[in-house]
């Protein structure tokens, strides 16, 4: 309500012609004060002559004797009327009696949007917001507030290392009013006052809050890269992830980024992690942000290990305590789409860690879907494993942040070429990298070094140099080439040698219905601990002998407890294969998947001669699809 001043003393009223009485915030000062308004105050000193009263932190002043119309102690409260503001500074006061009033905050600072904070260093500000971080550190108490157009740390100040204002929790919503101050490259809040809504209270600002950040988290609209209509299936999808991610930044809550440690699961996440730091970057006040608030971590295994979720669970509810965050949301990409996956998502279950699933492997929607908040997989559009996570994921880093755009062409083309998608998109993305100055040739390479430096890798996510060799992010064109001339040669020279150890001990027969099966022994016929990994040596080795034969081929490279699959002119259902494989061999300990025509399984080694037998088996009863081989052939 916007008071009006009565005809007759000059004190406000409200609307309702109600006494306005103001309550000021502890940060308060002579400009929020003017003579003839009555103000709540209390009783800070008891003299001869009358009371001293506070109406803040620094508004204090008189109430000659004179001037009351009772006695007071120390912590009184009453109702003044402000009667003089000398030129010295001083400050008389009268108490009034009202039978009725309203009461309306008064708080120091004009309300800024967080977005302006850097207009606003060295004023004092008041901000509405909600919680979203709380950080103990050696001296202040840092609280991270979300407003309406984004977070801001504020540092409340009490005893070194002690937590101050207790009472305020994540999630709560709060008024505070502090000092900006500028903090090395950006500015924070330093406190004087912060108050806690109750639920009530709190409710309009809540919705308020939320309705903006809504409005916020509203994916970018972008025109695709390339005019594709399987793809335009999966658009929807795309755009509800880039909408709960970008809330999830704007809301302080840490991503966890999975990848397939693969090239097409680099290209899909190494662009979407990009994307994501400059939009946490955009709207965080505190410099590390980006770095806090989004981890990326490569998987070696095709599904979500217990091993994995163990750590990642346990990096969360650590952070959650000792650094006040949220726990995350974990975002699957290239990954996350078999039923291998759920008993690490029924780990995650016991926890608000909400799960986004980006993927292109055959899925088991039934097995995953209850345990997922989000699942974009083409399969579930009635598409297939030819539409990479890679590509899905450059439009889903372009919906995020725009402004990628150029950066990015290229990466589309080099996650089908390292997937070996047959996509009759693909031309136009080769023809798309082209024009930034990528030959076919370039893109292959592109593609081998990622290979070769994610393996040494390991777990580690290899930031600088993965973005170096994929360049993206990546400022000097260069070094970017040099380095990818280096890994990609190296990558050649390690595949040859390991070829020449294995080919002669690769073992063929043709099967019913007329495909080439090879079988090799990689963990006895192949170098082990070194480049290429099993499955790198089988998809070489498969590669050469389409090459060879121009005829349908299978390739089956396997070990003690595993084996890894490669088809081509055969359609293979390999996930049904290790369904019916799992039900049919008693005791065989049988799991895996992939795409239909490339994936692996695993199975208790004393059972490997019955699994091998039984999977030729169903192998032999595929159909062929002479033209998926030669289509290959060309392609080669």
């Amino acid at each position: 309500m916007s008071p009006t001043p009565t005809p007759d003393d000059g004190a406000d009223l409200s609307a309702d012609g109600e006494p306005v009485v103001y309550d000021l915030a502890d940060g308060c000062t002579l400009d929020d004060v003017s003579e003839g308004n009555r103000y709540h105050a209390t009783v800070n000193g008891v003299v001869a002559y009358g009371v001293f009263v506070d109406l803040s932190a620094s508004v204090s002043g008189l109430v000659h004797e004179s001037n009351l119309v009772a006695d007071y102690d120390v912590g009184d409260e009453l109702i003044v009327e402000l009667a003089e503001i000398r030129e010295d500074g001083d400050i008389s006061f009268e108490e009034v009696e009202l039978a009725s009033y309203e009461t309306e905050r008064v708080d120091a600072g004009a309300q800024v949007p967080v977005t302006d904070l850097e207009a606003a260093v060295g004023d004092t500000v008041t901000l509405d917001g909600i919680v979203v971080q709380i950080k103990q550190t050696g001296g202040p108490t840092i609280f991270h507030v979300r407003g309406e157009s984004g977070v801001v740390p504020c540092a409340a100040f009490e005893e070194a290392g002690v937590r101050a204002y207790p009472d305020v929790e994540l999630d709560d919503v709060v008024r505070l009013t502090g000092r900006v101050e500028r903090r090395e490259e950006s500015v924070q809040i330093e406190v004087d006052e912060i108050e806690r809504f109750e639920p009530m209270d709190a409710k309009p600002i809540r919705e308020r809050l939320d309705d903006a950040l809504d409005e916020q988290a509203e994916p970018a609209e972008v025109e695709p890269l390339v005019d594709w209509p399987a793809f335009e299936k999966l658009r929807p999808d795309l755009e509800r992830v880039a909408k709960r991610l970008r809330a999830a930044a704007l809301d302080g809550r840490p991503i966890r980024m999975r990848h397939h440690a693969d090239g097409d699961g680099l290209c899909a996440s190494v662009p979407l992690q990009l994307a994501l730091e400059r939009f946490l970057a955009e709207h965080h006040h505190d410099p590390d942000a980006p770095r806090h608030l989004l981890k990326r971590l490569p998987s070696k295994a095709p599904f979500y290990e217990m091993e994995d979720v163990t750590r990642d669970l346990n990096f969360a509810l650590e952070n959650r305590k000792r650094h006040g965050q949220k726990l995350p949301m974990l975002c699957m990409l290239d990954n996350g789409s078999t039923e291998e996956d759920t008993p690490a998502y029924r780990n995650l279950a016991h926890y608000d860690v909400p799960i986004i699933v980006v993927d292109h492997h055959h899925p088991d929607p039934d097995a995953v879907g209850p345990l997922v908040t989000d699942h974009v997989n083409p399969y579930l559009h009635d598409e297939d494993y030819r539409i990479t996570t890679g590509m899905l994921s450059v439009e889903l880093a372009r919906m995020i942040d725009p402004s990628l755009t150029d950066e990015l062409r290229h990466v589309p083309a080099v996650a089908g070429l390292s997937d070996r998608s047959q996509a009759e998109a693909m031309d136009e993305f080769i023809d798309l990298a082209a024009q930034e100055g990528y030959d076919e040739a370039d893109l292959r390479d592109i593609g081998e070094a990622l290979d070769y430096a994610t393996h040494w890798l390991k777990y580690n996510d290899g930031r600088q140099l993965i973005n170096d060799v994929l360049n993206v992010n990546c400022d000097d064109r260069d070094r970017h080439e040099e380095l990818v001339e280096f890994l990609a040669a190296r990558a050649e020279r390690d595949v040859e040698k390991q070829l020449d150890a294995a080919m002669s001990h690769v073992e063929h027969e043709e099967l019913d219905n007329g495909a080439h099966l090879y079988r090799i022994d990689v963990e006895n016929f192949a170098h082990r601990f070194t480049y290429p990994a099993p499955g790198k040596t089988t998809g070489e080795i498969h590669d050469r002998k389409v090459q060879e034969t121009g005829d349908p081929v299978i390739t089956i490279g396997y070990g003690p407890d595993f084996a890894v699959l490669r088809s081509d002119g055969v359609r293979l259902d390999i996930p049904e294969m290790v369904v019916e494989l799992t039900e049919e061999i008693d005791g065989g300990g049988v799991s895996g998947g992939g795409h239909l025509v490339v994936g692996s399984i695993k199975f208790v080694s004393g059972m490997r001669e019955e699994v091998l037998d039984a999977l030729v088996e169903k192998m032999a009863d595929a159909e062929l699809d002479e033209a998926l081989a030669a289509t290959f052939q060309a392609d080669e």
